[in-house]
């Protein structure tokens, strides 16, 4: 009786085990699961112009992030179109990267104390601000101008408070009114529903273009770093992404892709 005990006890422990290690075997590194599955699935934005916007013309990917996740694609896969273009928002791009749906962010993802706690950043490929686009006919000039006024920022970025306490430092009180997307902000600005559309100034030009109403603030209020953020854990993937970006800054390309793309921004090498 003891003896058929510990047999099924050593066989239930023998199955468990090989479960387990069946287990850790198929869950291999970052790289071994994008090679597997045979593309990269990136998340980037889908309305900005000149860093990541599905063109209604052609419903294709366009803009700096666009090729930029195109050439790590390359380094992975040996092929640029091996990737799944996932539109994300400031408010959904962690999280979705965080529980798997996707492998990198590249979504004007600007690097903060913070947001290091949460994600990895590659270096640095694009240095922007802060800045307000109002109405033409609105008088403002800055946001010493926005006294009691509402600003629209969008959902999960940290516009809003870097420009409270910059309204702090001025003396002034403002309002913020959040938003999902930045067609929305738009289109509150032309409805009168916000004074203001704020977010980082190359952002905003391509808005600026849509209406010939609204006018650009040339004053920046912040520096904003953007850089490719991946999962934490994820080594193998962050330094392929690193290597990429270095590779396309110090060969010059990057300078390049920024012209093609209508950027005025950039980095110092």
């Amino acid at each position: 009786m003891k003896r058929s005990f510990w047999r099924v006890l050593l066989i239930g422990f023998l199955g468990l085990s090989l479960v387990a290690l069946a287990g850790c075997g198929s869950q291999g590194s970052a790289l071994d699961t994008i090679k597997k599955r045979g593309k990269l699935i990136a998340g980037v934005k889908a309305d900005v112009i000149g860093f990541g916007y599905k063109n209604p013309d052609t419903g294709q990917f366009e803009g700096l992030e666009i090729d930029i996740v195109k050439a790590i694609a390359k380094k992975i896969l040996g092929d640029e179109n091996a990737v799944e273009f996932v539109p994300v928002t400031a408010k959904t791009r962690t999280g979705l990267l965080n529980n798997g749906e996707i492998d990198l962010v590249a979504a004007t993802f600007t690097v903060t104390e913070e947001r290091k706690k949460e994600v990895d950043f590659s270096p640095v490929y694009y240095e922007d601000g802060i800045q307000l686009l109002v109405m033409k006919d609105s008088g403002i000039l800055s946001l010493a101008d926005m006294n009691g006024k509402t600003i629209g920022v969008a959902k999960g970025a940290d516009t809003g408070e870097r420009l409270m306490q910059k309204a702090k430092d001025l003396g002034i009180t403002i309002q913020t009114a959040e938003f999902e997307t930045y067609p929305e902000i738009l289109a509150a600005l032309r409805a009168g529903r916000v004074d203001a559309f704020a977010t980082d100034g190359s952002i905003l030009k391509s808005y600026q273009v849509q209406d010939p109403n609204t006018v650009l603030l040339p004053e920046k209020y912040s520096s904003e770093p953007y850089a490719i953020a991946t999962k934490k854990g994820n080594d193998d993937l962050r330094q392929v992404v690193a290597q990429v970006v270095e590779e396309l800054i110090q060969s010059g390309e990057m300078d390049q892709l920024i012209q093609k793309h209508g950027l005025s921004g950039g980095i110092d090498k």
